[in-house]
């Protein structure tokens, strides 16, 4: 499959370079905060011949001042430190990083949820918010309840709380706005497309909710009827009420009825995050908005998982980024 040109998430075009070159790519990065662009290289490509800079992760070093990178992705800089982060890989969590994951297993005062990550995340007991909003001590009857909070296979959103000594992932879902999910589909795509953003929380005008998991799991929902929707982030885009949460159907199973306008306005959306994924382009709530409008002229909602169908939306979806950047 022909890739396109993937100029929001890489700007730069791939190309070899030169050792002067790339250190005044590498300058210009430095006086600019590190914003001016992104480079990308292969794996075995020369990142730079200077001797001021040191290796990072995903980069090694050859000979006394040659530093190469180890695998395919984008060059980072921090001050003087270069790595390579791959386009291709396994969520590696941070603290505070919003993830969407299933429930694999129940243990002793936790679960363990995957989140698209080398090892599976730690959600303890006492890390989840009890129905009604009760603050106490998790007792040995919540022990006993634990599956009437998450049984194995319930799909969650959390907040990363820690990271432990072997990079496990530590959890939370002490807000209403975390929890278990209902009313929607998973959409999987890699974690390198996710931008973060201020909220990864977002009501669309076509009447979707999307959670925009940094590991790379997005959530699709039905936007619930009653639901008071606050701070616009532009083009009618809204970020989710974290109190329109009900605490009684904070760890329901049961799923609401779902008008057949809006199941297919669900498979749309996800079906244009997987036009924008298959193409690497970047994903983010504004994205997601364009590449909607852009596959309005398609009738049929099957026709957006045809490869010409979804790299013309894609294409039209940039287009309109492009724009919004220039007006």
């Amino acid at each position: 499959m022909d890739a396109i040109d993937i100029s929001i998430l890489i700007p730069q075009q791939l190309r070899g370079v030169s050792a002067d070159e790339d250190k005044q790519q590498l300058l210009r990065d430095e006086a600019t905060g590190g914003d001016a662009g992104a480079h990308l290289v292969t794996p075995g490509e020369t990142i730079t011949a200077d001797p001021q800079y040191m290796k990072g992760h995903g980069a090694y070093a050859e000979g006394e001042s040659t530093v190469v990178s180890s695998v395919g992705g984008v060059v980072e800089r921090v001050n003087k430190l270069v790595t390579v982060r791959a386009l291709r890989t396994r969520y590696s969590g941070h603290v505070g990083d919003v993830v969407v994951g299933r429930v694999a297993e129940i243990g002793n005062k936790r679960w363990r949820v995957d989140i698209n990550s080398r090892q599976d995340a730690i959600l303890l007991l006492s890390s989840i918010h009890l129905p009604g909003g009760v603050q106490r001590r998790k007792s040995e009857s919540d022990e006993l309840a634990m599956r009437s909070f998450f049984a194995e296979g319930d799909l969650l959103v959390a907040e990363a709380q820690q990271l432990y000594s072997d990079n496990a992932v530590g959890l939370h879902t002490r807000s209403t706005k975390y929890g278990k999910l209902r009313n929607g589909q998973l959409v999987v795509v890699p974690p390198s497309l996710i931008q973060r953003c201020k909220s990864h929380f977002h009501s669309l005008p076509c009447g979707v909710d999307v959670i925009l998991g940094l590991n790379g799991y997005i959530w699709v929902s039905m936007t619930p009827a009653d639901a008071p929707a606050t701070e616009s982030t532009g083009n009618d885009i809204t970020a989710i009420d974290a109190s329109r949460v009900a605490t009684e159907t904070l760890y329901s199973s049961k799923n609401d009825p779902i008008p057949r306008t809006t199941r297919a306005n669900l498979a749309r959306v996800a079906n244009c995050i997987q036009a924008l994924a298959r193409n690497d382009l970047a994903i983010s709530d504004t994205m997601i908005v364009y590449a909607y409008e852009a596959s309005l002229v398609h009738d049929r909602v099957a026709d957006l998982l045809k490869a010409d169908v979804m790299r013309e939306i894609a294409l039209q979806a940039r287009r309109l980024y492009e724009l919004s950047l220039e007006a």
